[in-house]
């Protein structure tokens, strides 16, 4: 690989860092900033609440005009937009300007994470796309597992508030870093509506991803809870659970870019969520099990994250043109499954018990392994594309 080539995917793998640890970071801050602004844990969550829901309803906006106007622009707009979002949320004389802050920092994000995934599938070598793809996806799955750890220490010695003053500091300085990386990506003159007629195909195909999402985090959102009812895991022993899960997601990501450029997008996307079906009904058998369910979480992270960096990959494949677009609703469609998957979860656990909840993430496996199948065929039938040529 180039210097070049070497330069872009480090700066897209720290942006990408940056914009999970943003996400991941504020849970456990959660009841420190409660105290500070005296108001309820549950009216606290709502910084989590409106990140997301921003996040959700303007990532497509962002994405479709990135197909139109030059991505590197709207990426540094964003990463601005981050820098001035986190100081606010730092220094919030009140817990409304505190909401304001977190609304400002899911249209941030919303403007640069699919962003880089479509500027990556636009600079990548067409028979390297795979493995690009899969070491910026790597870099927002390190914040998954490392992020939280890395803000809880900088409390600790620093205070809640010097966790955003850093992530602005460090978003600034990215402004600067991507507007210099992505300078010789030629802009865009087209201004036709990239989504006319094409709409009802992209939200068939990131479907596959809201449903792939309900099989992750239906039994994710609840992990810790679940592994402390069934198994009486300590503090510590869930701690090491979700580390486990957490390399796995990475090295899985990693793996999934090497075979995807092998083999394939569409076999190792359809592979992967055979493997995943299998293994969550491996983890509802031995979930119960003790030290076993460590190496369970990871190859269910392992496969799981593999068939989501595959089918990226294929997205960007199938829709050359409106790759910004396809990519903001992936994205759109992962937090819409999340938070299915979430509203699921409770409602199993409510009236069946966390035992159920590998099951349940099994059969939506099996529905998007459906759904992933039938719209191959579509494509195929659409555009007479098959990625195994």
């Amino acid at each position: 690989m180039k210097l070049k080539g070497r330069m872009s995917l480090s700066v897209g793998w720290i942006t990408l860092f940056l914009m999970g640890t943003d996400l991941f970071v504020v849970s456990p801050l959660l009841p420190l900033i409660s105290e500070v602004y005296k108001v309820s844990a549950s009216v606290t969550g709502w910084m989590v609440t409106v990140f997301s829901v921003t996040y959700a309803f303007s990532a497509p906006f962002f994405g479709w005009l990135s197909d139109i106007k030059e991505r590197r622009t709207l990426i540094t707009f964003g990463l601005l937009l981050f820098a001035i979002s986190n100081m606010l949320t730092a220094f919030s004389p009140s817990f409304f300007w505190l909401i304001v802050s977190r609304i400002l920092a899911g249209l941030s994000v919303a403007s640069i994470t699919p962003l880089i995934y479509a500027i990556i599938g636009d600079t990548a070598p067409p028979n390297r796309r795979g493995t690009w793809l899969s070491i910026v996806i790597s870099g927002h799955l390190t914040a998954l597992w490392a992020g939280a750890p890395i803000g809880t220490l900088l409390e600790h010695f620093l205070g809640w508030r010097s966790v955003f003053v850093i992530m602005a500091i460090i978003g600034a300085i990215l402004a600067v870093v991507n507007y210099k990386t992505w300078k010789s990506i030629p802009k865009k003159d087209s201004t036709r509506n990239l989504l006319e007629g094409d709409l009802p195909r992209i939200l068939a195909s990131v479907s596959v991803t809201t449903i792939w999402a309900i099989s992750m985090y239906t039994l994710y959102v609840y992990l810790g809870a679940a592994l402390y009812s069934i198994n009486k895991f300590s503090s510590s022993e869930i701690a090491l659970a979700v580390a486990f899960y957490g390399v796995g997601a990475v090295l899985g990501s990693l793996t999934s870019g090497k075979l995807t450029d092998k083999f394939g997008e569409m076999k190792i996307s359809k592979v992967t969520l055979i493997f995943l079906i299998l293994i969550l009904i491996c983890l509802g058998i031995f979930f119960s099990t003790g030290n076993w369910v460590y190496f369970f979480l990871f190859i269910w992270a392992l496969v799981g994250y593999a068939g989501f960096t595959s089918y990226q990959a294929r997205l960007t494949v199938e829709y050359p043109k409106e790759r910004g677009i396809v990519m903001a609703w992936n994205n759109t469609a992962l937090y819409i499954g999340i938070t299915i998957g979430s509203i699921i979860g409770g409602y199993v656990i409510s009236n069946w018990g966390y035992s159920l909840l590998p099951y349940v993430c099994s059969v939506a496996a099996i529905v998007s392994f459906l759904l992933s199948f039938q719209k191959v065929q579509q494509f195929r039938e659409d555009s007479h594309y098959s990625s195994d040529t």
